[in-house]
């Protein structure tokens, strides 16, 4: 997905010793985290930050590192915790054994935390519900590195930083480096503030039945200001669904979904002041920034709320197109990129990205997608116009790419880039059957697929806005899936199937992997080649019961552990449900969206970035990957896409039209979907327990029910 180093590659062996922990990525599967982009928490299960990736974070830097909470001598047992919404979370503990008479606890303290972007507060209060009164010291502990992202990420941060007293009207402790600021205030004020030791120290005295509260708040700040800048509350760029299905965990997923995706949005400075276009950051922590691919994903898979987030999207990438040939960025003219940071990346000995880096195969052909399915869904066509020159470059790109042998390739430049340049881009990732790996320059399977799709989706473009070339890339298309079908094609002993990518020398890469479900749907299959695919998707080699893996448990090198070989991402598997959908499997794709479902539920409804692929014939609950993005884009927009194929919906607003063919959607029913966005009106869908369907659409459009 992101960039990665396959942790195999770079860390040795895991340990779960924090003091024997340096040089290893930190964990995150018991971490609370609450975010508001461009600002972040994470924090243990209790509510402390201490160790490991636990901090405030803002654009990509650590602003605290450390916030415990205790009460001098005596022992704190943490009770409950957790999150509320995306943004905020709530932890409860019993100080034992102080005011009690019997065996109940009487003496709480309770931890309010809220985000939002560029700050953090905590909201302590003590509560005694005892019949005597008590006294008690709390001491809180703050201190930070002012890591970056790739030092936290690496497991090597620095030391930290000695604190001075906060120069402002409140009490408090304030930290500088490199022009990024934080600073530590407390209302009221510490009765002991030890600014050295970072310590501020409260006397606390409470009759039975009183409280006692005091709010930390911290603040961070660069000295130049965000690169990408939080957007307005109230200015969320889609429409807000309310679902009601007969199965409870289906609403919950899509409404932590929902806020997780609102806590991801960022803006770009280069739009107008007064509209700023928005996109999807990527993910918590480590990609908390731009990413040409999760943006262009995360938005489309949201168009049944809108096309504003896929707008600012393409705008945005549109703006930093490629347009001079760079090879040590490998910017190209008509490239989509694939990450900006404020500073350069480094990860590892090998690993050392450019702040802004174009080493992508896939994003420009998902950007061409992106723009023709936006206005498939509404679209306003004077904004697609605007965008046709970027889509005729980016088409340009695709065609002088695959000169050579007709195929969209790639290879790292510089030695230091992405050794793997499609959404699999850890260095292990394209394998051969037999386990070693695939050698560059490499054809990945699903990347001509998005080509495919993206060059007829540009002639539909071109001829509906009047401009050249739509024969030009009909028949591009249609020689590229000749091409594929003749190259791709290989067979083991349960019959033909698409090797995962072409090597350097043109080899077929014959590995079974989840690609298959990126080329269901996208036209470049026949329907036999479909029925093969999906009876492949079927299989309990890959379909694990929670999810897609993304390489066959039968597979040479399998590690349900791996970060794409063998693991589950839920957002491969909504692709797959979605294009089974449309290739006309609903019953297989019924299967896998059962299986995300089931995780969502075993994940609080916060489906993480991948998770271990292990499968339900091992365990009913999915194992955690310990070191993954939650929350992420793409994997919270995949319950949208999963209901999406569920509905069967899809919209062609240009040609007056909206489909409603629920594929699995009885699953669910009854089923109500309100407030879903089609050619900028409101659709509502209702799917009652014998599978009827009733939508209330745009007067100017015509409901199809197949």
């Amino acid at each position: 997905m992101d960039t990665t180093v396959n942790p195999q590659d770079t860390n040795g062996s895991v340990t779960t010793d924090p003091s024997a922990s340096a040089g290893l990525q930190p964990f995150l599967h018991d971490a609370v985290v609450t975010l508001h982009a461009p600002s972040l928490v994470i924090s243990h299960a209790d509510g402390q930050l201490n160790g490991g990736a636990d901090g405030f974070y803002h654009g990509d830097r650590r602003a605290l590192s450390r916030l415990t909470v205790a009460a001098e001598g005596i022992p704190s047992a943490p009770v409950a915790g957790g999150l509320r919404g995306a943004d905020g979370a709530q932890f409860r503990a019993v100080l034992r054994g102080l005011g009690e008479v019997t065996a109940d606890p009487t003496v709480a303290l309770q931890r309010r935390r809220g985000t939002t972007a560029g700050r953090f507060e905590e909201r302590l209060e003590v509560t005694n519900a005892g019949s005597r009164q008590v006294r008690l010291r709390l001491t809180v502990t703050a201190g930070t590195d002012l890591a970056t992202m790739d030092q936290v990420k690496s497991g090597c941060p620095p030391e930290e930083v000695p604190p001075r007293a906060a120069d402002s009207d409140a009490i408090g402790l304030a930290w500088a480096c490199d022009g990024f600021t934080a600073r530590l205030v407390s209302e009221p004020a510490p009765d002991v503030l030890e600014v050295p030791a970072g310590r501020l120290s409260y006397d606390v005295e409470l009759d039975p039945g009183a409280s006692w509260s005091v709010t930390l708040s911290c603040t961070a700040a660069y000295a130049d200001g965000d690169q990408f800048p939080p957007p307005p509350a109230d200015r969320v760029p889609w429409s807000i669904p309310g679902l009601r299905s007969a199965d409870r965990g289906l609403d919950r997923w899509l409404e932590q979904s929902l806020a997780d995706l609102d806590g991801l949005r960022l803006t770009d400075p280069r739009s107008r002041k007064d509209r700023p276009d928005q996109f999807l950051a990527a993910g918590a922590p480590w990609f908390l920034t731009l990413f040409g691919r999760d943006a262009l994903w995360a938005a489309r898979m949201l168009l049944p709320l809108g096309t504003d987030l896929a707008a600012g999207t393409l705008r945005t990438l549109a703006r930093r197109q490629g347009a001079v040939t760079d090879p040590a960025t490998e910017e190209q003219p008509g490239k989509i990129l694939h990450e900006v940071r404020r500073d350069n990346l480094k990860l590892g000995d090998r690993l050392s990205l450019p702040s802004v880096y174009y080493g992508t195969v896939d994003a420009t052909p998902l950007w061409i997608t992106l723009l023709h399915d936006a206005w498939r869904w509404g679209l306003d066509p004077a904004e697609v116009e605007l965008l046709l020159p970027h889509a005729e470059s980016a088409l340009a790109w695709m065609r002088d790419q695959a000169a050579a042998d007709g195929f969209l390739k790639y290879m790292d430049q510089t030695g230091q880039g992405l050794s793997n340049q499609g959404w699999k881009d850890s260095d292990d990732s394209i394998r051969h059957r037999d386990g070693s790996r695939a050698h560059a320059p490499i054809a990945l399977c699903e990347v001509q697929a998005y080509a495919y799709e993206a060059a007829l989706g540009g002639a539909a473009l071109l001829r509906a806005f009047g401009r050249p070339g739509a024969d030009e890339w009909e028949g591009w298309a249609e020689r590229l899936a000749a091409r594929f079908r003749d190259r791709f094609w290989v067979s083991d002993e349960r019959g033909p199937y698409p090797a995962v990518a072409l090597d350097g020398d043109g080899k077929p890469v014959d590995s079974v992997t989840s690609g298959f479900g990126h080329l269901l749907g996208t036209g470049l299959l026949n329907a036999e080649e479909s029925a093969l695919l999906a009876a492949r998707i079927a299989a309990p080699d890959l379909d694990a019961g929670h999810g897609l893996r993304t390489l066959s448990s039968d597979a040479v090198g399998y590690n349900p552990y791996g970060y794409h070989v063998g693991s589950i991402w839920p957002h491969d598997t909504a692709i797959a449900v979605h294009g089974l959908v449309k290739a006309g499997f609903p019953d297989a794709a019924a299967s896998l969206a059962a299986g995300l479902l089931t995780a969502s539920t075993a994940f609080d409804a916060r489906l993480p970035e991948l998770f271990a692929g292990h499968g339900s014939r091992q365990s009913p609950h999915p194992a955690p990957y310990p070191a993954s993005c939650r929350p992420q884009a793409w994997a919270a927009t995949s319950a949208l896409l999963v209901l999406q194929a569920a509905l069967g919906l899809s919209a062609d607003v240009p040609g007056g039209t909206v489909t409603l063919a629920p594929a699995f959607a009885a699953a669910y029913a009854p089923l109500t979907v309100t407030r879903l966005q089609v050619g900028g009106a409101r659709l509502d869908v209702t799917v009652t327990a014998d599978g009827t369907v009733n939508a209330t659409a745009p007067a100017d459009l015509v409901v199809v029910t197949p």
